[in-house]
Parts: structure tokens; sequence; C-alpha cells
């Protein structure tokens, strides 16, 4: 036992042992992913969400389901199927195979319900409201007669059909292309032989063929694959079309390089493995569940794809509902849509010509989307065309197609500055736009550089340079999120804009450690991983724990998109046992158990799952009353601690701190509309209102906060209704 003081009484203080963690105390990843997709479906069967964007989040469930399958069901498989050496179990203790089986069970009875919310609420629904799709067996009359010509002049051109037989092995399928897989026999030919093929349908057309106004503001489709199908004959001469159904395999698109790997150049390699990606090993069959035995054999057993009956999914509509998030598109229905909001430009700039005259006086938090990403393009532009800015740095991880910031790095560069942008190559599924990307910016003279072989480069910033009366100053911008004007208007981010010397020596500590050898630095504020962020990270909640077990104020607030890391949740149950009370607002994966009676208590986790992506990653330590508030590129998991560059920074201007304490955490722990409360055993319940207590749905605040911002650079912090402070949020 330790004696301490506190506030001038001696009391001990209890040497807690450290915890064992057992298995029963994590959360499989891979099924608390599905978890996260089962709330964002959860929101596509919410009544009061208007229908488009509950057409949406059926899209963007059916997008994730892809995603998490050519990826973690991939790598799974590649241990399990392909003799791979296995991987470490994970801390809950399964292995492939348990993985494997309950993944099918749960993904199987989540498409279940995806197509459930399509076909029995929101199809029918759109049809009341004048948007249609029909179905191939309904269409006749001048309908028939305009697909008959739409087939003939746009389809039948760019179709090929592939005999299936031992002169035609089973060809090629290109990651989640549609096919459709038919049975043929000769005409007039006894005995008669069945025989199969394969076609793909173009993904050059559009997956959705609008039919001809009729006059009636009826918005009519037709799927491209009940173009397709009804036709098939025409493909075939002296054979009959007896049956057919349409298909789509999800293939192995993990992309991971290894340091023994590169031969020549990074790009090289990366654009050889992405060459590769097209034939990885398929992990997933989706076919229409009128498919016959026949169909799923010819298929299953085809050496190209070799499934499993695990791997086969019979759906009862479209394949690929992401492909219905066109018809989100078509104009007008405001009415089924979110009331859309403007981005608001931060007041202290909106009136301002000069974004470095106001970084000069103070630092700046931008809080997207509710704030304008204009404030960071701004940055970048004028950057580019100011005579006295010497150089630009950046990096970037993902980018948009039409991005004013690539435009500004090569206007910059053609102007004579010295430009650097480090471009991630290896960010998932968006190696090849990076690659068009880092070409065009070459092209115009930008010193472009490739990341670090074995580390993908995961952290935002941003490094001007500027020549001034009083000498060289360095101005920066750290965030959150990416460079990306598109997700900046769907993701929850923030941003750090700042002139502090500080931020400065370290943000060129930064780059010079990712564009060459430079090692061994003592930064002043950034704290960078994979040197020491994950150690300090585990500091920071120890630090908590101690004070807690002193009997001084302690409490933690971590606003992350996943929780993996076993190391942090060891260090968080133990903080829990000291007392801290520990607050996690974790939208995605979460691996910790909360309220487990004598581990984890005190801990309370959160998801929000809403019409913007909650994106943003902040952390809070009450620290004695003395609290520190940091932002980071960075979430808890393994790869961000140890296998990615990231960075974590504070936040030290008082107002911004206060903003993010009171106006963001203390907001986003009262949603009482869109937020769901982990349990013990995994699942997540709907948080309710109390009786009488105002709703409260933090998005909507954010909004009302930005438009209050924008008309006065000093307005307080307005917070949320009751309860409205950190202290009294919900727990």
């Amino acid at each position: 036992m330790a004696e301490v003081q506190n506030n001038g009484a001696a009391r001990t203080e209890p040497m807690l042992p450290r915890v064992t963690i057992e298995p029963g105390l994590f959360i499989n990843r891979e099924l608390s992913w599905l978890g996260f997709n089962e709330r964002v479906l959860e929101e596509a069967r919410d009544p009061t969400n208007p229908l488009l964007e509950r057409l949406r989040f059926v899209a963007i469930s059916a997008s994730n389901l892809d995603e998490f399958f050519e990826v973690r069901v991939a790598g799974l498989q590649a241990q399990l199927y392909d003799n791979l050496e296995p991987q470490d179990l994970p801390p809950d203790g399964l292995g492939p195979v348990a993985q494997l089986t309950e993944i099918a069970r749960r993904a199987r009875d989540h498409v279940a319900r995806q197509y459930a919310v399509w076909n029995g609420e929101i199809k029918p629904k759109l049809a009341d409201h004048g948007i249609v799709i029909l179905d191939s067996d309904s269409i006749d009359g001048r309908r028939a007669e305009f697909l008959n010509k739409y087939f003939d002049e746009q389809v039948f051109p760019v179709l090929t059909p592939l005999a299936i037989d031992p002169a035609h092995p089973f060809p090629h399928l290109h990651n989640k292309s549609l096919n459709i897989i038919l049975r043929i026999e000769p005409v007039d030919q006894d005995p008669i032989r069945q025989l199969y093929a394969v076609l793909q349908v173009p993904a050059v057309l559009n997956r959705l063929v609008p039919l001809p106004d009729e006059g009636d503001g009826v918005h009519r489709f037709v799927l491209l694959e009940d173009v397709v199908g009804p036709r098939l004959a025409s493909l075939f001469g002296g054979f009959r079309v007896v049956d057919w159904v349409p298909f789509r395999v999800t293939r192995n698109s993990d992309l991971t390089i290894q340091e023994t790997e590169v031969k020549a150049s990074l790009l090289s390699t990366i654009q050889e493995t992405l060459r590769q990606r097209k034939w990885g090993a398929a992990v997933r069959l989706e076919i229409a569940d009128r498919t016959d035995d026949g169909f799923l054999e010819q298929l299953q057993t085809a050496p190209a794809l070799d499934l499993d009956d695990r791997d086969v999914y019979k759906v009862p509509g479209p394949i690929d509902l992401s492909a219905l998030s066109a018809l989100y598109k078509i104009d007008g229905f405001r009415d089924l849509k979110d009331v859309p909001f403007e981005p608001q430009m931060p007041a202290a700039l909106a009136n301002r010509a000069n974004i470095f005259t106001v970084l000069r006086e103070q630092d700046l938090l931008v809080h997207h989307p509710y704030e304008s990403f204009g404030a960071v393009v701004q940055f970048i532009e004028q950057a580019a065309e100011d005579p006295q800015v010497l150089a630009i740095k950046i990096t970037l991880y993902r980018t948009s197609e039409d991005n004013r910031i690539i435009m500004a790095l090569t206007r910059a560069a053609e102007n004579g500055k010295q430009v650097t942008a480090l471009v991630e190559l290896q960010a998932r599924l968006d190696e090849e736009n990076n690659i068009v990307k880092a070409r065009v910016l070459q092209k115009a003279g930008v010193h472009v550089v490739y990341g670090m072989v074995g580390l993908k480069t995961h952290c935002k910033a941003a490094l001007v340079v500027r020549r001034e009366t009083d000498g060289i100053r360095r101005y920066v911008h750290l965030a959150t999120g990416n460079y990306n004007t598109i997700t900046a208007r769907i993701y929850t981010d923030l941003c750090l804009m700042t002139s502090r010397p500080e931020f400065g020596e370290d943000a060129t500590a930064l780059f010079n450690l990712l564009t060459g050898y430079s090692q061994g630095r003592s930064w002043n504020k950034l704290v960078v991983a994979p040197l020491d962020l994950a150690d300090r990270v585990l500091e920071l909640i120890d630090r908590e724990r101690r004070n807690a077990a002193k009997g001084l104020p302690a409490r933690i607030i971590a606003k992350i998109n996943a929780l993996v890391d076993p190391a942090a949740i060891e260090a968080l149950y133990n903080a829990s046992r000291a007392g801290v009370r520990v607050d996690l607002i974790v939208r995605g994966i979460c691996c910790l158990r909360p309220g487990i009676p004598g581990v984890s208590e005190n801990i309370q986790v959160i998801s929000i799952v809403d019409k913007y992506l909650e994106h943003s990653r902040i952390m809070y330590f009450q620290n004695n009353d003395d609290p520190e508030v940091f932002l980071s590129s960075a979430d808890w998991m393994p790869r961000n601690f140890r296998r990615r560059v990231e960075i974590l920074f504070p936040i030290e201007d008082s107002r911004l701190k206060n903003r993010i304490i009171e106006g963001i955490l203390g907001v986003t722990l009262s949603d009482n509309v869109k937020a769901r409360k982990l349990q013990p055993d995994g699942s997540y319940v709907r948080v309710v209102p109390n009786t009488g207590e105002p709703l409260v749905r933090c998005q909507v605040e954010f909004q009302n906060m930005a438009k209050e911002l924008s008309s006065t650079v000093d307005l307080p912090i307005r917070p949320a209704p009751a309860p409205s402070s950190l202290t009294s949020a919900r727990f």
C-alpha cells in the first residue's frame, strides 16, 4: 500500500493488480463490425427518416458489406483455404473456422433484412411517390418496344457470350461485376443436350434504365439485367434459352505490400499488385434466389471460383443493392430527403481576405461538414498564389476526382514554389485514383513521394512556409480527415490551423521523417505513430487511473471510429476498476465489453449513426481538473498504432478546448435520438429519452451551432438542451 495525500488528509492508495484479460472480455472485431453495419441498416428501417435517405442507408450497408468480404472475410478464407500460416488468434480466441461460420450466419441474416426492407417497405413506398422499378415480366406494349430498340442499339453491340465447355474454360469474372449465367439447348436436336454460358452485363451502361416519360410524372426504370435477360436468344442463333439468372462474384481485394516485395519502386510494385487484384480469389457468390442446383453447381465447382456452400448468398431482389443509390440523385423529390444544409464559413475567415493574417492572430478550429471545407481550400489556394510563400508540403491519403487542392498544388509548383506531396499509394481501394493524382502533380513539377515501405501514411497534415517582415513563419493544418472535397461534406471531422512555432517545427520534422531518413527527434507537440503514439495514449489512460486511485478527479472521453487494440482495452479496464469514469463514442468496431462488474462497470460505449459519417477522433483527459484535449488521425487499433504513420496533437487555445469539451463531446454524449448504447453481450440498444427530456440529435445541434458561430467570432459555445454540460451528460 502506498501512502498519498488528498486535501491534507492521509489515506492509502490500493495497489490494484493488473487485469488478466480473458477471451470473454473481448468482442470479436469482425462480429463487432457486422453489428455496426446492422446499425447502418437500422437507419434504413427507421420510418422517421425520409424515404430516399432510407434508400441511401440500404445502399451504404450493401457497399460496406462488399468491402468487408473483399478484405476481412478474404483474409480469413486465405488462412483457411490456401493453407496460409495462421495469424495469432485474436484476443477473443476465435479461429478462422469459428469466425467464418458465425460471419456467414450473421451476414446471411443481415442480407435477409436488407432485402426485406427494400422489397417490403422502400420499393413500394417509392412507387407511391412516383419512382417505380418495373419487373421484366410486367413490361409490354410501347415500353417493350422501347427496350427492344435500346437493347439492339446500346446493349447488344457490347455483349460477349462466353460458352462453358471443354474448349471454353470457365471465364474469369471481374470483382463485383454483374453477370448472367444461362442454360441453352439446341433447336431441333434429339436427344436434347443442355449447355451453359456466361454473359457479363456491361458495366459501362447504367444499371437502371429509364423508360420514356409517359406524362404522368412517374419515373419508371428497368434493371439492366431485366433488359438483357429476356433478349438473350438473339445472341445464340440455333439455340433456345431455357433459363437465366444474374449473379455476382466478390474477390479478395486486399493489397498488402511487404518490404521484401518491392523490387524497383513502390509505384511499380503497387501497379503490378493492382493488376493481380483482378485475379484475387473468389470469396462470395451472390445469385438470384430463383436459381437452381444446376446453375449453382456450374458456378461453385468452377476452378476459377471454387466456393463453399457457406460462401453462397441467394438474394430475393436486385444483385448489389448499392446500385439503387442512383435513385437518390433523381431531380426533385426534396420532401423525400433530409433538409439540405449548406456548410458555414467560420466567421474569422468570412470577411478576411488573407488567411495568414487570421492565423497570426489566433488558432482556428473547423468542424466539418458543419463548417465549410472551403476554409482548408482557401488555406492551400492562397498559399499557391501568395508571392511570399516559399514552400508547401502536404500528405494526401484519399482525394476526390475534382479536387481544388490538387489544382492549387499544381499552380503552386508552376508559380515556382517548392511543393512536396506525399501521396499514399496503399490507401485501400483508392490506389488507382491516387496513382493518377500523383502523375498529375509530377507533371506540374510537384515533388511527389509515395510514403514509406511497410507503413501507410495515414496522418493528415499540411505545412506552408512563408517569408514575412519579421522572418520565416510556418503555418500548419492538422486534421482528423482527408483532403477530399467530397467526403468533407458527408464525414464529420475536425481540423486545427495554427501558426504556433512549436507546431511548425514539428510539422517540418514530420515531413523530413516522411521524405528522408530523419530519426530520433524530440517532438514539441506532435505525437507520432509508430514511434510513440501508442505509448502516449496508454500513459494518458494510466495517468487517469493513478489520479482516481489517489481520490483525484479522473475521467476519460474518447471519440474514435474503432477500438480494437488489446493494450488500450486492458488499460481502460484497469482505469475503470480504479474508479475512472470512461465515456467512449465509437462509431464502428468496439472489442471492449462495458458494464461488467469488477472490470468495466464505469465504462459506457455509445455509437452514433446518422446522416453524416462520424469520423473525427477526439480525446479528453480530465487530468485532475487541468484537462487535456487531443485530436488525432488514428483510431485505437494495432494497425494505426504500429503499422501506420499517424499523429496525435493537442488543442492548446482555451476557447477551442472549451468548444470541443462542451460544444462537441458534451453534445454528442447527450444525443438521445441517434445514439445506441453497447451492452455487455455485444448488442446495441437505442438510447431512449427520459420522460420530459428534450430530444437531442447531435448532428442537428452542430448544424445550428455552425450557423451561430458563422455570424459572431467570439460567440460563446451554445450548449445543447439539458442535459447540456459534460458533467451532466447522460451516463
